[in-house]
């Protein structure tokens, strides 16, 4: 379980192919020290084991997590190549406070970015989301986009909407993105649940 707020941005500095998917190896500011093997860590929103932490030989951290095909196919774990910057955070603890809102690192499709507007307090995002989740995110709720706990500003159709602050640009990797790119995207489970009771009839 995650809170959707950024920790880290860390960089992917080995990839290989594996018979199951990939594995990548990334660097981080986290303290090996304390990453236990099997702990789970969320890379642009998606949930991955740790099977290895240690630190590099240029004095940098790094922990090394594998990726299935399923991950690979609906997530943009396929596009980590080496020296992409990935969201990061570590899993919720009893007691943490929970900054942004309750995010699970299953992802649940891709949204592209087909609009981007910088302002000078702000950047606008224009996101289009795949049809079956867009009634999954309204006006004013949440979404984690690539691990980030975000709020909608509006919805039309299947575009939705977003302003960041220049803390959320400079601490993530949203500052690099641009349109036409892919994002993770993980709708809030409890509009995913008021969705289905809605739909339910007693028999």
């Amino acid at each position: 379980m995650f809170t959707g707020i950024v920790t880290d941005v860390g960089e992917v500095v080995m990839r290989e192919d594996i018979p199951a998917g990939q594995r990548v190896r990334i660097a981080t500011h986290f303290d090996p020290k304390t990453i236990a093997v099997g702990a789970s860590i969320a890379c642009s929103g998606v949930c991955h084991t740790v099977i290895e932490a240690g630190a590099l030989e240029d004095g940098r951290n790094f922990f090394v997590v594998e990726s299935a095909k399923e991950t690979l196919d609906l997530t943009t774990a396929a596009e980590w190549s080496v020296g992409r910057k990935l969201n990061l955070e570590r899993s919720l603890q009893m007691g943490d406070e929970l900054g942004g809102h309750l995010v699970l690192g299953h992802v649940d499709g891709m949204a592209d970015i087909v609009e981007r507007v910088d302002h000078p307090d702000s950047v606008f995002f224009k996101l289009r989301a795949p049809n079956q989740l867009a009634r999954f995110i309204p006006q004013k709720g949440s979404v984690a986009l690539d691990g980030c706990s975000l709020t909608v500003n509006d919805v039309e159709g299947d575009d939705f909407t977003i302003f960041l602050i220049p803390h959320t640009i400079t601490h993530t990797t949203f500052g690099d993105k641009q349109v036409g790119d892919k994002i993770n995207l993980e709708v809030d489970m409890m509009a995913r649940y008021v969705a289905r009771l809605s739909e339910y009839k007693p028999g």
